[in-house]
């Protein structure tokens, strides 16, 4: 099973095993990670209404967009199997961060990213985005933002598309229940604040603070100097537009593309030196001894091996005990002698054949004696890899 049959320690969500649907994190056979999202049981009774909803979220195909990749409706069962995406979420980054607070340049490259996301939803007929909040936003292998498809679809077919605290949502779905396009802008505006502030902080204080003319009360304190005023104003005014009362005064998607773009700032210097990640191509340099592996340059381990010392290998038989003296043994260390005359000589395919003798007939007690020669050992490693 990918999740080790769901197993607690594999839940990601945010209330983990206390929310009604549960995402956990899982690897297939051919070793990709994913996430599944688990439905309570009850939440989509007809089959076949969670297959087309599933069906229609799995044909959006963006990077932008933590993708689709399946999903599993047997008996009660209803699973959603999406990309796994293994840096954290922007709640995470935002709100309780470690190592260091999010840069001014990557959140508003956090803020172009969601924007292009649902720009991109809303061009294919998606429009609608449920409980949008940065829990919703993760980030991937290279530090680049991402938006979960998971909110693509309703928790449950008749559940409500809000979760999060009332002092967050939309006052037009307070009113009636229902979730539009302009709902969604609404939500992208309590993002901006959470970009800008470091914080959760509520609409409607933050709607205050702005009126008062007081944004530097509203400002996170870590992201002193790293900003100029009419960047920081224009970020204000954008998430005042969103948080409107009036929807129909909202931006859409594709207006919220268009102002955000000038705002980006270090746009050659990629996320995840921002995020402080360690990239999957940041690898630790090579010792020469490994730089000769990689190349299977004989020649160059056999220099390597020798200015190691592996003449310091030599009387290491005369420690071993009386007990292993044997006919076999003589032969074992006999085979040993061989390969490392030719392999000093640097004639390798002789010491190839000694050494493959020497492992074929080499009991593993011998192997694990202090004595045993190591670098020995390391050039059979370097010469039969």
């Amino acid at each position: 099973m990918a999740t080790s049959g769901f197993a607690m320690e594999n839940i990601v969500s945010e209330h983990g095993e206390k929310a009604p649907n549960v995402v956990y994190k899982g690897k297939l056979e051919n070793q990709r990670r994913i996430a599944v999202k688990r439905f309570n049981r009850s939440a989509w009774p007809d089959a076949r209404q969670f297959l087309e909803e599933a069906k229609a979220v799995g044909q959006l195909r963006n990077h932008r967009l933590a993708n689709l990749l399946g999903c599993c409706c047997e008996g009660d069962e209803r699973l959603l199997v999406a990309e796994f995406m293994l840096n954290e979420t922007l709640a995470k980054h935002l709100f309780h961060w470690e190592a260091q607070p999010m840069k001014w340049v990557m959140r508003l490259r956090v803020a172009l990213h969601l924007a292009e996301a649902l720009e991109y939803c809303t061009s294919k007929g998606r429009a609608l985005y449920h409980d949008l909040n940065a829990y919703r936003i993760v980030f991937d292998d290279e530090g680049n933002p991402r938006l979960s498809c998971f909110g693509l679809m309703k928790n449950s077919r008749d559940g409500k598309s809000y979760s999060t605290n009332l002092a967050f949502t939309p006052p037009e779905y307070l009113r009636t229940g229902r979730l539009t396009p302009e709902s969604v802008m609404y939500s992208f505006g309590t993002l901006l604040l959470d970009l800008l502030s470091g914080k959760h902080i509520p609409p409607s204080h933050a709607l205050d603070l702005i009126r008062d003319r007081n944004i530097q009360m509203l400002t996170d304190s870590c992201l002193e100097g790293q900003f100029s005023n009419d960047d920081g104003t224009e970020l204000v005014r954008l998430a005042s537009r969103c948080l409107h009362y009036e929807p129909r005064e909202r931006p859409n998607p594709k207006s919220l593309v268009t102002a955000l773009i000038p705002l980006q700032r270090d746009t050659e210097v990629p996320s995840h030196e921002l995020m402080g990640i360690l990239h999957g191509t940041d690898a630790v340099p090579l010792s020469p001894l490994g730089e000769a592996c990689l190349r299977m340059d004989l020649t160059a381990i056999h220099d390597v091996l020798e200015k190691l010392g592996y003449k310091d290998d030599e009387g290491a038989a005369t420690e071993l005990s009386f007990q292993m003296w044997t006919n076999q043994m003589q032969e074992t260390l006999t085979s040993k002698k061989k390969g490392d005359v030719a392999f000093r000589h640097k004639d390798f395919r002789a010491a190839l054949e000694c050494y493959t003798q020497l492992l074929n007939s080499c009991p593993s007690s011998l192997m694990l004696e202090p004595g045993f020669p190591q670098r020995f050992m390391l050039g059979v490693v370097c010469l039969t890899s």
